[in-house]
């Protein structure tokens, strides 16, 4: 069985599934402590759907302003609704220098400032071997994937030198021990790796700070439909369980809050970091009985 572990849109809840994943319950304290992100302006790409809609969300319940730049109106629009009027989402191609630019002007002009940048737009087609990738999926991948990051930390910039913010970028698993069949776009993930620990030494200096996230499998809308439609939905669910040592495949939540860590002030000595949220995946693919 052949499975794509990647960055791919979040999490629907399993709350009328059998989950293995325990639930969390905040402590009293947790709870009335002050908001981890309080009047920060968070630029988040790829924020309409999935793990970004999730990042979007756990960013405003922590006190941000989000402003969203993603490429599907209809989702854009959608997830404008759920986060409300306080927060900003705009239609932009990341891998168009010309539209990240006017809508990080946009962003500045509404809030005057930016404290952080999420790039967590990103693709994970094709999946096939190098030979027999065409120059356009290759340049798709890696414009979207990499070049993205290019436009946003350009035009962002002067913005984040100005707050002392944070550069936030999107990683994987896969791109530290590589995968079959996924070459071209483990080959972005891994480049990411190596960008964000240059970018993190180029930047200390501004006070700048630069880490990565790296999930392993995150239950996602894309996932649950592709489980759906195969043969043994329960066998694939299972395997998605247990090449996680810790024993579940878990939610875009989980990523979330790791992505509301590191942009935080409590990160705020933490750069160049490649940060694993895997559950242990890269450790052997098996879960520890």
């Amino acid at each position: 069985m052949k499975i794509n572990l990647c960055l791919v849109p979040a999490a629907l809840h399993r709350e009328s599934q059998n989950v293995r994943a325990p639930k969390f319950k905040p402590h009293r304290l947790l709870v009335m402590s002050a908001l981890l992100l309080k009047d920060k302006v968070i630029f988040l790409t790829g924020g309409s759907t999935g793990i970004g809609l999730d990042c979007a969300k756990a960013y405003a319940a922590e006190g941000a302003k989000v402003v969203i730049a993603a490429r599907g109106k209809k989702a854009v629009a959608k997830a404008g609704t759920q986060l409300g009027a306080n927060h900003l989402c705009l239609v932009c191609d990341v891998s168009r220098d010309a539209e990240v630019k006017s809508a990080i002007h946009k962003a500045l002009a509404r809030y005057g400032k930016l404290d952080a940048v999420h790039n967590n737009a990103g693709i994970a087609t094709p999946s096939k071997p190098v030979h027999e990738t065409t120059d356009t999926e290759w340049e798709m991948l890696f414009n979207t994937n990499l070049k993205s990051v290019l436009h946003t930390t350009r035009h962002a910039f002067a913005a984040l030198v100005a707050s002392k913010g944070c550069i936030l970028t999107p990683s994987s698993i896969v791109g530290v021990i590589g995968q079959e069949i996924h070459a071209a776009y483990t080959a972005t993930k891994g480049g990411m790796n190596t960008l964000t620990k240059s970018m993190a030494l180029d930047y200390a200096k501004q006070g700048v700070r630069v880490n990565a996230v790296c999930p392993a499998g995150t239950w996602t809308p894309m996932l649950r439909k592709w489980c759906a439609e195969q043969p043994d939905p329960s066998s694939v669910e299972r395997y998605l369980d247990e090449i996680h040592p810790l024993g579940y495949c878990p939610e875009g939540l989980a990523i979330a809050d790791a992505c509301v860590f590191l942009i935080s002030d409590k990160a705020r000595f933490i750069t160049g970091h490649i940060m694993h949220i895997s559950g242990g995946a890269e450790l052997g693919y098996r879960r520890s009985r």
